[in-house]
């Protein structure tokens, strides 16, 4: 057992500001292979950001959730790809810490370990005697051909009762990966497919879907007494998930005023564009919206931080933390897209990081989950007095 203290926020923070040269290194290779570089895992490894939402029993820290979401922000920052896999790889083991505790020795006993995850139940897993055999497809699988272990989201078909939305975990090895990942931004994610085809479950390896992410309820008994398994699923990933985008915007930031000494607006008189009202009206306003992405992101992450373990939520605090999330993730984009604007046709070059930027929180506005509108509709609708119309809160 290993229970040693957790390195300080600023010195997890720290450790992933120190990997940006690791990322920049790495980011086009990364690009055209369609997934995270050997040196990316083994930098994180290294530093130990893969163990952020690891239990304290096998070497992890389990931070909370404003210290998981500035971390993870700063990894984005680096590198959009390494962000959001490591995104994912810590939710998965979030929730992998909810299984049975021999579930947990048998995954988290080997050391380091990467699990990937997606929530969407799209397979639908069949009673047997001791488990179900599942059978299904998951798409945008991130990080799994370089993850030993997948959590996913499948359907229990009970025989003479309604189909019940069920979490199950399940070895990488038992399930064949289709490299469809041919995407126009996060490329370095390898967010492939994955399919099983009659694989057996073993019952300890599933836990129902609803009570888990709506109350918080689940199966380990050595991980109930810590605060950072008291929460509701949703609430808390719904914070974690953001750290992406605002990653991203501060990216953009940085990215933008690097490179703005050296150029010039063309076609025109102005020599340095740094002397043009319009650049500083430009790096106002994505200034300003980056400083609103943060402050929704910290929102968020401070209410899931600040409730009581084990309290109650109301439907109008899960509303607000997926409002939050849609929020930093629309004032981030719109942040990359106004310094994009104002970064000329120089550019477009695959060298520039950018484009790359802008082509990654591009797709992560579209991702179901983080979509800024379809959050919006949904706090709003709470707000004026109907019933929310998803049970993901």
């Amino acid at each position: 057992m290993n229970t040693s203290a957790a390195p300080s926020r600023e010195e997890l923070i720290g450790r992933a500001a120190d990997l940006a040269p690791v990322f920049a290194k790495n980011a086009i290779w990364q690009e055209e292979n369609r997934i995270l570089h050997d040196d990316t895992i083994a930098a994180l490894t290294e530093a130990g950001l893969l163990r952020l939402t690891l239990p304290t029993r096998y070497g992890g820290y389990e931070v909370d959730t404003t210290t998981l979401v500035d971390v993870l922000s700063e990894i984005a920052k680096g590198d959009g790809a390494a962000g959001w896999v490591s995104t994912v790889w810590n939710i998965s083991t979030w929730l992998t810490s909810l299984f049975p505790d021999e579930v947990q020795d048998e995954v988290f006993g080997s050391g380091d370990v990467r699990i990937s995850g997606t929530f969407g139940p799209t397979a639908v897993g069949v009673p047997v005697d001791g488990g179900i055999v599942l059978n299904g497809r998951w798409v945008f699988n991130t990080g799994a051909r370089q993850a030993t272990w997948n959590a996913h989201a499948a359907v229990l078909a009970a025989e003479g009762g309604e189909p019940q939305p069920i979490l199950v975990l399940v070895p990488m090895g038992d399930l064949e990966i289709v490299d469809d990942w041919y995407s126009s931004g996060m490329r370095g994610t390898g967010s492939v497919s994955t399919v099983a085809k009659d694989v057996f479950v073993p019952e300890a390896r599933i836990l129902p879907m609803v009570p888990l992410f709506t109350e918080g309820r689940h199966r380990s008994v050595l991980n109930a007494a810590s605060p950072r398994w008291q929460v509701p699923f949703m609430p808390w990933a719904c914070a974690v998930v953001a750290a992406t985008p605002y990653g991203l915007a501060r990216a953009a930031d940085e990215a933008f005023m690097e490179r703005l000494p050296t150029r010039k607006i063309t076609y025109t008189d102005y020599a340095h564009q740094a002397d043009a009202p319009l650049t500083h009206m430009q790096v106002a306003k994505a200034a300003l919206r980056v400083d609103e992405a943060g402050f929704h992101l910290h929102r968020a992450a401070a209410l899931v931080d600040g409730k009581a373990p084990g309290a109650p939520w109301s439907v109008r605090e899960r509303v607000t933390v997926r409002l939050d999330m849609g929020a930093t993730c629309l004032r981030a984009k719109e942040a990359v897209d106004i310094l994009t604007n104002a970064s000329g046709g120089s550019s477009v070059y695959q060298t520039v990081p950018i484009q790359r930027i802008a082509r990654d929180i591009q797709t992560s506005s579209l991702h179901s989950i983080m979509q800024p509108n379809t959050n919006f509709e949904l706090f709003g609708r709470v707000a004026c007095g109907l019933e929310p119309n998803t049970q993901f809160l």
